[in-house]
């Protein structure tokens, strides 16, 4: 059964409505037949209302039988079906390049003013008939709504240039949409993201280019990058690399300087002997004060130059004022501590002294990690072994014939070794499969049980529970549970054993396989890595990037810690920045779980002082530390701009690139393409009549007339 309806139609759409139920059209006179049933039995002849006018006792029958035939109709579940038809207008979506790069060359006045009015034309042209929608791309993707804010949103100030961005965005808003065109303006230069080319095969939409920028070849000096070292140590030099490119400045020269503050560290004269030059200039710098070091690279400028700013680069080494510090102690002279010595000083973070035990008379503070070789010894007792086994400073054992066991088990190491030392067996090693506490490359792990055997001594080996053994003894064919080398932790004590002597010989055998040590470097410089690292047992740290680029907000993260070193976030925790020229401005951390965090927003470039402190207990807590923000010049650096790249995107997707003084032919292009047409939706809904509630009121209305007639007629 169907009843239909339809609102007069407009330009974008209109509704119709059918009215529909399960039962057949026959079940409609049982509703009537209820209602007359209803209003005779309650009016017809009724002695209560004799004296009641006549068109007043008809009104009230009809009253009551309207209301009831409706209820009697809605228990037959009536169903109310709409058809609307909907009118989408294509999208047109017109994308602006917001770069520096546009603004660099000698047209930079006329795309911060002529250009943006022919832009703003081009888009009330495109309105009339679609629905276009205004984007900026550079380090992000940006919609912003109408030509007037777009006179203020374009500014051509994005340190980058990210294409693929643009297009991923494009696909993630208007999928399955209609999407009519895709127009670009932009001058083709990008520095981040993907090849856009290879990025819009998803995008089934014409592509139209405008081609801003100037693809002639103009006179520029370009410091390209600096390759450089993140950190270096106090007192050492470390190396850096300029690489320079110079376009169209043959027969010139230009000079170039690097300069800290105002000290001027390193200069060199370049002679430019062609048009097309590039070259690196290796630098060796002096690293005279500890703490983030602000570096500048700077090319003097030559005659005609399109652009000097992209003649300096900034850059930050961060100098540390002490390298770790290791010490090995030896019963007597030994190959394996020449071994051990060598490859830990082929890592530049550390630094060793060894000595005879008996010559060695400086304080042990100083060292991050010590390494005693067969001590405690046979021939000699000292009291400097018990000022190492007292201290906090970690210990590497090593082994030998020359080792007192007995004195060795008496410092309760976590491994005891039964055994008289006077005999040895040689076994290989056999790598603990699920070791936890560093990891090993696959290199090195398929290579271990190819090491020669130790001397180890003979007897029964009892490691605690609380070892972790990295190797295992293997004699013979027999793999046993011995361990060979092993690590254990005492207190805030970090202690390693290595049960054999002999390892320069693993040395040598990773050098005769592979014609260098790096397996072995490796072994010792993670066993080294693991036990100097000190524990950090302070209350409250805050944990900070030393650099960040200019186009990056500043984040940190805050940890307090209470008495039980319990990870807690009840106190505040307040940090103030400091800016070179004294500026500062204080921030808040947000509490996040257990932890802080702060996005202190983005800085501009140079270094930075930072103070953070709260409160725990009675107790005030401190943390200081610097950062820096470098400079990005990737817009400086290629200034040619790339029509190339435009005209194959165009001709990838149906479209045509154009120029800018082409921009109101682009209009009438798009306006007359056949392709491009809005997209008619006829989307249906089914709904329940009895949940309209306007039906609800009627009835009630019905009802409430009906009684209030009753009741003044003198009914009940």
């Amino acid at each position: 059964m169907r009843w239909n309806a339809y609102l007069i139609p407009t330009d974008a759409s209109f509704m119709n409505f059918k009215l529909v139920t399960e039962y057949p059209p026959a079940f409609i006179i049982f509703c009537l037949l209820a209602g007359a049933a209803y209003a005779v039995a309650l009016y017809y002849r009724e002695k209560q209302f004799t004296d009641t006018p006549l068109w007043i006792r008809r009104l009230m029958a009809a009253l009551r039988f309207v209301s009831v035939t409706c209820i009697a109709f809605l228990l037959l579940n009536p169903l109310l079906k709409t058809t609307f038809r909907e009118v989408e207008k294509p999208v047109i979506v017109l994308a602006q390049d917001n770069s520096e790069s546009i603004v660099i060359g000698k047209d930079s006045a006329f795309y911060r003013t002529e250009y943006k009015k022919n832009l703003a034309k081009l888009e009330d042209a495109l309105s009339a008939k679609f629905d276009v929608r205004l984007y900026t791309f550079g380090e992000s993707v940006k919609e912003i709504a109408g030509t007037d804010v777009a006179a203020d949103k374009i500014n051509y100030k994005e340190k980058e240039t990210d294409l693929s961005s643009l297009f991923d965005e494009m696909e993630t808003r208007y999928s399955n949409r209609n999407l009519g065109a895709i127009i670009i303006a932009s001058d083709g230069i990008y520095n981040q993201g993907a090849n856009p080319v290879f990025s819009t095969s998803r995008l089934k939409a014409p592509f139209f280019t405008i081609a801003l920028g100037d693809t002639t070849i103009k006179r520029d000096l370009i410091i390209s990058k600096v390759i450089h070292n993140r950190l270096a140590y106090l007192g050492n030099k470390f190396p850096a690399e300029v690489v320079i490119d110079a376009k169209r400045c043959k027969g010139t020269s230009s000079v170039l300087t690097i300069t800290k503050g105002e000290n001027t560290l390193f200069t060199q004269k370049i002679n430019i002997p062609s048009d097309a030059y590039n070259i690196t200039i290796p630098v060796q710098l002096d690293a005279k004060e500890p703490g983030m070091q602000h570096y500048r690279a700077r090319l003097s400028a030559v005659e005609g130059e399109l652009s000097t700013v992209n003649n300096v680069q900034d850059f930050f080494v961060e100098i540390m004022d002490s390298r770790e510090k290791v010490l090995i102690l030896a019963d007597a002279p030994h190959p394996d501590v020449a071994a051990l010595k060598q490859a830990i000083e082929n890592n530049q973070n550390y630094e060793v002294d060894a000595y005879p035990l008996k010559d060695f008379d400086k304080k042990i503070a100083g060292y991050n990690l010590i390494i005693l070789d067969q001590l405690p010894s046979m021939n000699q007792t000292s009291k400097v072994i018990n000022d190492i086994i007292s201290s906090d400073v970690p210990v590497l054992f090593l082994v030998g014939s020359q080792t007192n066991i007995r004195n060795f088990n008496a410092l309760q190491l976590g491994l005891q070794i039964n055994g008289q030392g006077q005999r040895f067996n040689e076994p290989q090693p056999v790598l603990e499969d699920h070791f936890p506490l560093f990891t090993l490359s696959e290199a090195a792990r398929q290579y271990i049980p190819k090491l020669p055997a130790l001397a180890c001594p003979f007897g029964s080996y009892k490691a605690s529970t609380s070892c972790f053994p990295l190797f295992y003894q293997e004699i013979g064919i027999v793999k046993t549970k011995d361990p060979l080398f092993l690590f254990n932790q005492i207190g805030n004590k970090k202690v390693g054993i290595i049960a054999g002597e002999g390892i320069w010989r693993w040395r040598l055998q990773d050098f005769e396989d592979h014609n260098t040590q790096d397996i072995f470097n490796e072994l010792i410089d993670k066993t080294v890595q693991y036990l100097s690292v000190k524990l950090d047992k302070s209350q409250f740290r805050i944990v900070c990037k030393n650099n960040f680029p200019e186009t990056q907000p500043v984040e940190m993260e805050a940890e307090v810690y209470n008495e039980s070193y319990e990870l807690i976030n009840d106190p505040e925790v307040n940090l103030e920045i400091e800016n070179a020229e004294g500026h500062k401005y204080p921030f808040t951390f947000t509490k996040t779980g257990n932890a802080y965090r702060l996005n202190a927003g983005m800085f501009p470039p140079g270094e930075y002082k930072f103070k953070a402190h709260t409160r725990i207990g009675d107790k005030v807590m401190n943390q200081n530390g610097t950062f820096s923000i470098s400079p990005l010049v990737l817009e400086a650096i290629n200034t040619t701009a790339d029509h190339q790249l435009l005209y194959n995107l165009a001709r990838k997707h149906n479209g045509e690139m154009v120029y800018p003084s082409q921009m109101e032919e682009l209009a009438n292009k798009i306006l007359t393409r056949e392709d491009i047409r809005p997209i008619v939706y006829n989307p249906k809904k089914l709904l329940d009549l009895i949940e309209l509630k306007w039906i609800f009121f009627i009835l009630l209305l019905l009802l409430s007339a009906e009684w209030m007639m009753r009741k003044r007629n003198g009914g009940y």
